[in-house]
Parts: C-alpha cells; sequence; structure tokens
C-alpha cells in the first residue's frame, strides 16, 4: 500500500475557520505514516481564504492551492482531485478540526484492505443552541448507529440508515474520480445539488463504506440566526436533489412533504390563528423527541425552539429544489 494521501479542502469564504483546521491537520499528520500534501480549492473566496491557508502553512506541509470562479462545493473537489497526486485521498471541509490520532487508526484500517472510510462527526455544541440543534438533529435522524457508536460498514442496501457525508471521507483517488464523474444532479445548476449522497451512494455500491469513532473530526456549526436559516434553506434544497430519487430510502417522504406542506400553507392563510398552534406543537414533539433520547437541558431546549425554524427553511428549501428540478428537466428536454 502506497503511503501517500492528498487532503483535498474546497474553501469559500471560509478565512475564519482555517486557522483551526490547518493547525488541526499539522497535528494529525505528524504521527500518521503517511506521507501528505494538501489541495486547497479556493472556488472564487472574496475574504483571503486561499492566502491564510499560505500563510499557516508554509514549510509546514506541502501545499497546491487552485483557484477557479465559484462553482461549488462539488466541482471544488472534483478540481482538487484531478490535481492531486496520492494514491489515497481525504475529502476534508474548511470548518472541521481533525482529531489528532484519526489519520494514524486509519491508516491501519487501510493496511487491512478496508479502503473507504466516513468520518464520525462531532459538532462543537458549548453554548451554541444552533449547533445543539443540528447535533440532536443528526443522532436521531440516525440513531441505530448513534446509540451505539462503533467501527461497523455498511452497503447501499442500509445506505441511509447511517451517518456519511463528504465533510471527512477517505477513499482511494480512483474511487473518488470515477465516482464524480458518474455524478447527475437533477438540477442544471450543480452548486445547489446534493455534492456527498449521490457520491457517497455509488461508492458503497462498489465497496463497503466504513465508519468509526476513531476516524473522527469536530465541525464548528454556524453561530447565528442568518446563517443558520441561510444554510437550513440550502440543505432543503440539497436534500431534494439527493433523496428525491426511487433508490432513497426517503423517497416517498420527499413525494409526500409537497402536498402535506401545501396543505399546511393553505390552512395557515385560512386560520392564521394556527400558526402559533402549529408551532408550538413542532416544539413540543422536538422536546419530546429530544427528551427521550437523553439530551441535557440545554440541547433539548434549542431542539424545541428552533425545529419550527428549521422546518419553515428546510421545507422552503425544499419547494425551491422541485422547482430547479422541474425547470432542469424542461431544459434536457428542449436541448434534445
Amino acid at each position: 500500500m502506497s503511503n501517500s494521501l492528498s487532503i483535498v479542502i474546497p474553501v469559500y469564504n471560509e478565512a475564519t475557520s482555517l486557522p483551526t483546521t490547518m493547525a488541526s491537520l499539522v497535528e494529525a499528520v505528524a504521527p500518521s505514516g503517511f506521507e501528505v500534501e494538501l489541495v486547497v480549492v479556493d472556488d472564487g473566496s472574496t475574504d483571503g481564504s486561499a492566502e491564510i491557508a499560505e500563510e499557516m502553512l508554509a514549510g509546514r506541509l506541502p501545499l497546491r492551492v487552485v483557484r477557479q470562479e465559484n462553482s461549488g462545493r462539488f466541482e471544488a473537489r472534483r478540481a482538487g482531485l484531478e490535481v492531486a497526486n496520492g494514491e489515497w485521498v481525504l475529502l476534508l471541509d474548511a470548518r472541521v478540526r481533525l482529531r489528532p490520532r484519526s489519520l494514524e487508526w486509519v491508516r491501519t484500517r487501510l493496511l487491512a484492505g478496508e479502503q473507504v472510510w466516513n468520518g464520525h462527526v462531532y459538532f462543537d455544541v458549548d453554548s451554541n443552541p444552533f449547533g445543539a440543534f443540528s447535533n440532536v438533529l443528526v443522532e436521531l435522524a440516525w440513531r441505530e448507529y448513534f446509540d451505539d457508536p462503533r467501527t461497523t460498514s455498511f452497503g447501499p442496501d442500509r445506505f441511509d440508515r447511517y451517518p456519511k457525508g463528504t465533510t471527512c471521507f477517505l477513499a482511494p483517488r480512483d474511487v473518488l474520480l470515477r465516482g464524480a464523474y458518474e455524478f447527475r444532479s437533477s438540477y442544471a445548476d450543480s452548486r445547489f445539488g446534493n455534492d456527498d449522497t449521490p457520491l457517497i451512494r455509488w461508492i458503497s455500491s462498489h465497496h463497503p463504506i466504513h465508519l468509526s469513532p476513531s476516524f473522527s473530526c469536530d465541525y464548528t456549526p454556524r453561530a447565528s440566526l442568518g446563517s443558520f436559516l441561510r444554510h437550513s434553506f440550502h440543505r432543503g434544497t440539497v436534500f431534494v436533489d439527493g433523496h428525491g430519487r426511487s433508490e432513497s430510502r426517503y423517497y416517498l417522504a420527499v413525494l409526500a412533504f409537497f402536498p402535506v406542506s401545501a396543505g399546511l400553507a393553505v390552512l395557515a392563510l385560512r386560520r392564521p390563528l394556527l400558526v402559533p398552534l402549529l408551532a408550538a406543537t413542532g416544539g413540543a414533539v422536538g422536546t419530546s423527541l429530544a427528551v427521550r433520547g437523553g439530551r441535557t437541558r440545554f440541547e433539548a431546549g434549542s431542539f424545541a425552539a428552533l425545529l419550527p425554524v428549521y422546518a419553515v427553511a428546510h421545507g422552503a428549501g425544499m419547494w425551491r429544489g422541485l422547482a430547479m428540478m422541474i425547470f432542469g428537466r424542461l431544459g434536457r428536454s428542449c436541448r434534445v
């Protein structure tokens, strides 16, 4: 097995997050046994993100910076994959800190023939209600794993039962490249497409996806209501592209969402006094779910308070996704 590892980080206006991300990389690389290069793809940043990376890693790690016009995270990752020299590639987001012994641990598993690894992501909660909300939501969505975090693996048959994403994802470069070339979004503009679920689903049909708390990172979530709302709206759009497909476990839920949400919207317009009642009901459901999941009072309270807000923003994003999907298909039909 080759020891060469390329770490590919797409960056779009992440100047505030990059210093801690880079520092954690230097710490994780030192004992890992990998020969590492870092590829930072600056996706049209306007805050000097790439320059910060160059300053932070000068003389510490081999660094290559690729600059491109803003094309979205998927295209940024693909650009990084195309120039990477390593046999192995770690896809890493700019908002995460790789845990110190993660690379050292995962290298032993690569030597054992376990080729594809999805990182276990820990959310920074502290006093951030948006981080607390995201942490509870993720752990409720994939309780099968988070109720008993352990080293495990999954394939396409159990794909939607486990957390996955390219926030922290390691695989052979040729596997990732093939998956990237197979990638298809339902949207004409791939900046709004789901940039990880279809890719990883394709990989899972060829290689088991391994997962373990021993290969992990810490994620810095949004810290303001505005950024939380924008991210929730975007995630709704992404969700339709990733799960509005028959192979997804959530396909029927995506289909059902649109008539149900349309009905609720009409009801709210006709009976405005029902809006606070619906919000309160959503909050109560959120509290019940969080408490049954053994969350702290702060996590439960954050989840209950933000669930109605998230539901509206995420739902609006799903409606945008439906519109983009329809227009994307109409555009392809017209070209034919």
